[in-house]
């Protein structure tokens, strides 16, 4: 299991104000340390990891993300009704991504087993890797699982070693090896991110996408959710994986691969209270916060309005 946070949640106190102090309730009032007795509620758990992002090429410093998203995060208002527990931070020694990753999915099972909803704070996007793992660990799968990937990548590489590009490639495999479906939905695609190789790979492996212009307008998001609602329907439970990058760097500058166009923010927050309206939510991760290449915070901001979109709205 990962070491609890070494620092205790902080942030802003109201205290000259007279509402009640559960009116008062920020992120940093209400997250508690997750312990062996915890039950139900959010469950935050770190993974501070950026091997895959070297290991693909990419620009390192998503191993701070964590640290960020739970920064941002303390001062927002906390959801009215819902548990929020910090289960710690996973952290990667000696370049050992695929222990580090091993670890992470030994957490997220028991957060399962304890009935909690993982939700897990990258570091890079090899963290769906780790997040898959705990959902299906020892063999054990929720029945049909969508796999729903908010993303400007596919991340289905074939490489040496496993990297920040070949999370969704390596879920493929499994399902083969396990004689399951692969459902995977990706919203958000680049052409000018994805070689035509990998839209190959993504056709031969079954998945769905959208790409990126073709989600610019309402007419576009009705149109993709109303086949998202068909995914929904379909399914027994819901893997939500989202990926800063799919975002404009205009509103997500602090990525590994900041993207020239990107989805608007408005969509994604629409699909994230699609998923939590089925009421099949598992688990969900965010990969790819940089903090070393963001603006005055913005991007961890951006992300702590997600995961608490995610979590629950304060009322």
């Amino acid at each position: 299991m990962p070491q609890l946070a070494p620092t205790p949640w902080t942030g802003r106190h109201d205290t000259e104000d007279s509402a009640a102090p559960e009116r008062l309730a920020r992120w940093h009032h209400r997250v508690q340390p997750w312990h062996p007795q915890a039950t139900g509620g959010v469950v935050l758990i770190g993974f501070a990891v950026d091997e895959g992002v070297r290991r693909n090429q990419g620009r390192t410093g998503a191993a701070a993300g964590p640290a960020a998203l739970r920064q941002a995060l303390a001062n927002l208002p906390a959801p009215a009704a819902t548990a929020l527990w910090d289960a710690g931070t996973v952290h990667c020694e000696a370049q050992a991504l695929e222990a580090a990753q091993a670890e992470l999915s030994a957490t997220v099972a028991q957060v399962r087993a304890q009935g909690g909803l993982p939700l897990v704070l990258g570091g890079g996007h090899e963290i769906a890797w780790g997040t898959f793992g705990g959902l299906v660990h020892e063999g054990r799968t929720p029945g049909r699982l969508l796999v729903l990937n908010l993303d400007a990548h596919f991340d289905l590489r074939h490489a040496a070693a496993p990297n920040s590009g070949t999370p969704f490639a390596q879920m493929h495999a499994w399902c083969a090896s396990q004689g399951q479906g692969f459902h995977y939905t990706v919203l958000g695609i680049s052409r000018f991110a994805n070689t035509p190789a990998l839209f190959d790979r993504a056709r031969d492996t079954g998945t769905r996408w959208r790409l990126d212009e073709a989600l610019q307008t309402p007419a576009d998001w009705a149109q993709a959710q109303a086949e998202l609602a068909q995914d929904l329907q379909a399914c027994d439970a819901v893997y939500l994986t989202i990926c800063l990058d799919v975002l404009s760097a205009a509103v997500a500058p602090g990525v590994s691969a900041p993207a020239a166009l990107g989805v608007p923010m408005a969509f994604v927050e629409a699909v994230i209270e699609q998923v939590k309206a089925s009421g099949k939510l598992i688990a969900a991760d965010m990969a790819e916060l940089n903090p070393n290449f963001d603006r005055d915070g913005q991007t961890a901001r951006v992300g702590a309005r997600l995961l608490a979109r995610v979590t629950g709205l304060p009322g």
